[in-house]
């Protein structure tokens, strides 16, 4: 709500002529979806990629702890009425060991996909910035939105730089590249 407030605000700043002012201001407005740009540029699509491969060999590795924490876990249950209480309390606090080894597992691998998540995708945000400032520089911008869901409610479709923006993003790593 704030931030409608605001660019309200803004936006009646810039649109309204002052008396002072002898000359009216041309606002040109534009917005890009920079979850769009970063999911459908080629490097984007490339770091996806590496982190669903990255997340699928993190998977396995859990699933595999996770059958064998049921297969002691069942082999536990089947000797519990032939084992010494000594030995049971002693297959009890492997089992424990084991669910507490398989609970850190699962925590560091979400940490670890979070982790490469922000590596591979903030130095593309960044690059995908510059190339909107530069955009906005060059083709005289008063200002560029970032389309949030739920924070553009309308805008012309002509408004929407978010295919120029891909478009000059693989241009430019291409580019640097070769």
């Amino acid at each position: 709500m704030k931030k409608a407030v605001w660019l309200a605000v803004v936006l009646l700043m810039l649109t309204t002529t002052s008396a002072v002012a002898a000359e009216v201001i041309t606002v040109k407005i534009g917005y890009v979806d920079l979850l769009k740009a970063l999911n459908e540029s080629e490097s984007g699509k490339k770091a996806k990629t590496d982190l669903e491969f990255m997340i699928k060999t993190k998977q396995s590795t859990i699933d595999e702890k996770g059958k064998a924490i049921e297969k002691a876990k069942a082999e536990l249950e089947k000797q519990s009425s032939v084992l010494s209480p000594d030995a049971r309390k002693t297959k009890e606090e492997e089992m424990e060991r084991m669910l507490r080894d398989y609970q850190r597992l699962v925590a560091d691998s979400q940490n670890e996909v979070k982790k490469k998540e922000g590596e591979l995708t903030s130095d593309i945000l960044k690059e995908l910035r510059a190339i909107v400032q530069k955009i906005g520089e060059e083709e005289g911008y008063t200002l560029i939105l970032e389309s949030a869901e739920g924070q553009i409610l309308y805008a012309k479709k002509e408004a929407d730089l978010t295919e120029v923006v891909i478009k000059k993003f693989n241009e430019s790593r291409a580019k640097s590249k070769k």
